[in-house]
Parts: C-alpha cells; sequence; structure tokens
C-alpha cells in the first residue's frame, strides 16, 4: 500500500508537469490551447440534454466552477493509476499519460478556429510528463524495492537487499526530493501561466479607455412608481457585477477592440465587415431590457434588467441587403457558440434588437460580451444573445442550425410569461400583522397586464402592478397581507397583454422554457 501511495504521488507529479508545460506554452500559442479548458469545452459540447440542465439545476452560475472540480478529479484519479501502473510494468503509466495527452489534443484541435501550433504546449508538457515519470520510477524502484518482491529494480539501480543500506536512505531522498521539488516547481509555473492566461489586464485597460458616444436614442426616462419600496424585492435594474452569466466559455474571451471586426455575410447583396470604431461612430441608441436565459426555472434567477446601448441590428441587415428567401440569422463568436435568430424578429422595426457596446452606462464587460454582444427583447437568450460576437450569417432554418438546437433545444426561443415570488422567501420566518408578498412578473416584447396571489389555497387576489418602463423590461408588483400565525404556502400568476394567462402545468426548462406557478411556504 505504501508503494502504491507513492507510484501514486509520482503520477500526479507527472500530471501536473504535463499541465504546468501546456499551460506555459499556451502563453505563447493561444490561452485556447490549454488542454484543461479545451477538454471541458469538448465535453460542454457533449454533454446530453438533460445533463446540461442538471449541472444549471444543481450549480446556477457556479456550473463552470464544478466542472472544473470534476474533471480535476478525475485527472488526478488517471494520474494515480498512470503512476501505479508504471510502477508495476514499465511504459504502461507512460501509455495511460499518454492516451490522455491524445484526447487533449483532439479537444483542442475541435475548437474554433484552432491551429496545429496549439497542439505544441501540450506534446511538449507531455514529452516532459513522460520524463517525469521514467525518472521518478527509477527512483522509487531503487528505494522500496525491497519492500515490493513484485517489482524488478531496473538495469543499473541499486539492488533490493540495499533497502536497508544508507544506499537505500540516499534514495529515498532522491524520490522525495524529485517529486516535492518538481511539484512544487509545476505548481508555481501552472498557477502562473494560468493567471497570465487567463488575464484581462491589457483588454480591460483598453475597455477603461474607451468613453462611449452620446446615444442618438437615448433610454426612456424611467417613469414614477416604476419602484416599489418594498424590501426584499429585486432592484429594478440589476448591476453589472450581479447580472446572471450562462454560457459556454470556459475561459471569458479577451478580446482587443481595435482587433474586433463583425462579419455579416451569407444570403446578402453588400456583405460588408464592420469595426469597433466603426460601430461607435453610427448613431447608437439606449434602450431599457430585460433578458432571460432558457435555463431559467420557475421562481430561478438567470434574468436581469439593464439599460443596453447598441446599434439597431435591423439597420445592419438593411445595409446588406437581406436575401427574401432568407429567414434566419446564424450568429457566431470565438467561443465555438452560435446562435440561429428569427431574421422576422430582427428586422421587426418594433423591437429594439440592438448589437450593443454599452451595459448600465459603461462598455460591456468582458464576461458580458465586450466589445460588442446581441441582445434580442423577447427571445431567450440561446436563440439570440451570442457573446463576443464576430460574425452574423445571413441564412435559412432549413440549412442551419445554432449551437443548442442539435442538443434538443427547440429551434425558436420566445420568452414565457413568468412571475416570481422575491419576498417572503423559502423557508423563512417573518414577523408583522401585514405582510408585503412582492416579486417580478415578465412578458418581454408583450407586457404585463396583471399579477395574482393565491395564499393558502384561497381566492386568487390581484396584486398592485408598479408602472412598466415598458413592455421589455420585467415589471414589479406587491401585495399587502393581513397575516396569521402558522405556516402559509403563497403562490403567483401572471396575465400578459395579449390575455394570456400563466399555466399551472409544471414543465422544465428544457426543449423551450420552464412553465409553472411559483409558490412559497413560510412561516408567521
Amino acid at each position: 500500500m505504501r508503494t502504491k501511495l507513492w507510484a501514486g504521488t509520482l503520477g500526479i507529479t507527472a500530471a501536473l508537469t504535463v499541465l504546468a508545460a501546456a499551460e506555459l506554452g499556451a502563453l505563447f500559442a493561444s490561452p485556447q490551447s490549454s488542454p484543461l479548458f479545451a477538454v471541458g469545452s469538448l465535453l460542454i459540447d457533449l454533454a446530453p440534454l438533460w445533463l446540461k440542465e442538471l449541472m444549471i439545476s444543481l450549480f446556477g452560475t457556479g456550473d463552470k466552477v464544478a466542472l472544473f472540480v470534476m474533471l480535476g478529479v478525475v485527472l488526478l484519479a488517471l494520474a494515480v493509476v498512470a503512476g501505479i501502473a508504471e510502477l508495476k510494468r514499465r511504459n504502461v503509466g507512460s501509455l495511460i499519460l499518454l492516451a490522455v495527452s491524445a484526447a487533449s489534443i483532439v479537444a483542442i484541435i475541435s475548437r474554433t478556429d484552432a491551429q496545429v501550433t496549439w497542439t505544441l504546449p501540450t506534446l511538449v508538457g507531455t514529452f516532459l510528463g513522460l520524463l517525469v515519470l521514467r525518472h521518478g520510477r527509477r527512483l522509487l524502484v531503487w528505494w522500496v524495492g525491497a519492500a515490493s518482491p513484485d517489482v524488478t529494480p531496473p538495469k543499473g539501480t541499486a539492488s533490493p537487499e540495499l533497502a536497508s543500506t544508507p544506499e537505500a536512505a540516499l534514495s529515498r531522498r532522491s524520490f522525495l526530493r524529485f517529486v516535492a521539488g518538481t511539484s512544487a516547481a509545476a505548481l508555481v509555473v501552472g498557477i502562473g501561466a494560468r493567471v497570465m492566461n487567463a488575464s484581462s489586464a491589457a483588454v480591460t485597460a483598453l475597455r477603461a479607455a474607451i468613453s462611449l458616444p452620446t446615444p442618438a436614442v437615448a433610454a426612456p426616462a424611467v417613469p414614477a412608481g416604476a419602484s416599489l419600496e418594498v424590501p426584499g424585492i429585486t432592484p429594478l435594474f440589476t448591476p453589472n457585477a450581479n447580472f446572471y452569466r450562462i454560457d459556454i466559455a470556459l475561459q471569458v474571451p479577451q478580446i482587443d477592440p481595435t482587433e474586433w471586426k463583425l462579419e455579416i455575410f451569407g444570403m446578402v447583396d453588400r456583405p460588408f465587415t464592420i469595426t469597433y470604431d466603426e460601430l461607435l461612430a453610427l448613431p447608437l441608441e439606449e434602450h431599457i431590457s430585460t433578458i432571460a436565459c432558457v435555463s431559467n426555472t420557475v421562481g430561478g434567477d438567470l434574468i436581469g434588467n439593464a439599460t443596453w446601448l447598441g446599434y439597431p441590428i435591423k439597420d445592419l441587415l438593411a445595409r446588406a441587403g437581406v436575401s427574401a428567401d432568407a429567414d434566419m440569422v446564424l450568429s457566431s463568436g470565438p467561443d465555438g457558440f452560435t446562435a440561429g435568430t428569427p431574421l422576422e424578429t430582427l428586422t421587426d422595426p418594433n423591437r429594439a434588437a440592438l448589437l450593443a457596446v454599452g451595459m448600465n452606462g459603461e462598455p460591456l464587460p468582458t464576461a458580458h460580451g465586450f466589445p460588442a454582444r446581441m441582445i434580442v427583447p423577447g427571445l431567450f437568450g440561446y436563440v439570440s444573445a451570442t457573446k463576443w460576437i464576430t460574425s452574423m450569417k445571413v441564412t435559412r432554418f432549413a440549412d442551419a442550425e445554432g449551437y443548442w438546437t442539435p442538443r434538443g433545444w427547440s429551434a425558436l426561443g420566445p420568452v414565457k410569461t413568468a412571475s416570481r415570488i422575491d419576498t417572503p422567501r423559502e423557508g423563512e420566518l417573518v414577523a408583522g400583522r401585514t405582510i408585503p408578498i412582492a416579486g417580478v412578473a415578465w412578458a418581454q416584447h408583450t407586457g404585463i397586464a396583471s399579477v395574482e396571489v393565491q395564499v393558502d389555497g384561497g381566492e386568487w387576489q390581484k396584486a398592485t402592478l408598479a408602472t412598466a418602463i415598458s413592455d421589455d423590461t420585467w415589471v414589479q408588483w406587491s401585495l399587502p397581507w393581513t397575516s396569521s400565525l402558522g405556516s402559509h404556502t403563497v403562490q403567483v400568476r401572471a396575465t400578459d397583454k395579449s390575455g394570456y394567462t400563466q399555466t399551472q402545468d409544471q414543465a422544465p426548462p428544457a426543449p423551450d422554457g420552464a412553465t409553472g406557478w411559483h409558490s412559497v411556504r413560510f412561516r408567521v
């Protein structure tokens, strides 16, 4: 058991060497050539629909961290197996290491815009990892040979009977120093390189230097009564730092705005490319819009409201001259994500579909799409909210699919009318004679007509609606309820301006958005 413990430790050291060298090499090749992130991205691509939903339901916006933890556990186990296998039979552990590295290389070359040079960091790391594994095995066999009769010392090493001699003590120190020193060096180099690969210092400085132009069309003034003064209710505007983030990018793309460009092509008469400076020089518009993720569960928080600054996508498409036979725009970014958006939605003159450059009065945060992204009110993000966007291909639904459609999601993603209780919260103990029941409701691009609340299965009561900013934003609601001691259950439903009332039928997010009434249990 002791022998296997040290052999497993050696395997971990070899794996750390591979990762550290690969991360260091990625500084020169490309941050996307990192094998750990490439494998994680490939797993996201291959994950079935049910697994994606399970991850988001369990971990929410921490799903990427959870993925890395699980991936790390698997790699750790494989490293231990490789170390033990190499000790028992020469080259078996090396083959395991090579197999894992080969899988990493496959993952790397599967990335968007991958280049052959991206494989070099992993190849170099694998070579160094093999050297560590083989040399460490020689030292380990020399040390524990006498205690492991099934292990034959390699040619040129001490014989088993030296296990209790000064030479054996020397071999023990040599092995421990080698493992400890190599592991420490790998951790320092690997962590340092990973920090530098993930660093956004240069892009952050460029972003900070940007002064957004005054919009040609300013957002409407927030009407009086749009925000209810109810403790615990969701703020009318979601701060950038608190805005939800769901995407497939394990590394936030760091894009120099001076090098960014958007290509509009496909079924158009006049394909063109626009740069960031050219985009900022256009008459930009400011709109307040609520956007939501299709993975949002009933009562979930994968939704936010912000002021967006950008240029109307309909005007970009008009400049390109869209073919009458087209019905979809396939947008994409450097993370490999694509979204298939209905053309009629993007060209709707009454919808504020934007190629956005600003969010709540500042340039887009890098995590939310800097330099530019799409914002389309009334559609879930998986068919409309492409971040770090670099291309828009005008095409047809019959000829192309967005990233999530072949993975089981609906090709069209209209946001569903929904409502949420913010206060009281689930399981909360509240006090008071009159308790405010409050929350938000939304039906983007349709608008909320009314919200009703039911307590303990009684009659539905109409809540007071705040003044809506527009049909494209959520609206706060509140109902003062005369309380009674004990446990209570409250649920909510909304009716939109089309006359549709939320269904009570519970449905999961897949394939086109969750349904059901949000319900909360609390005690007075």
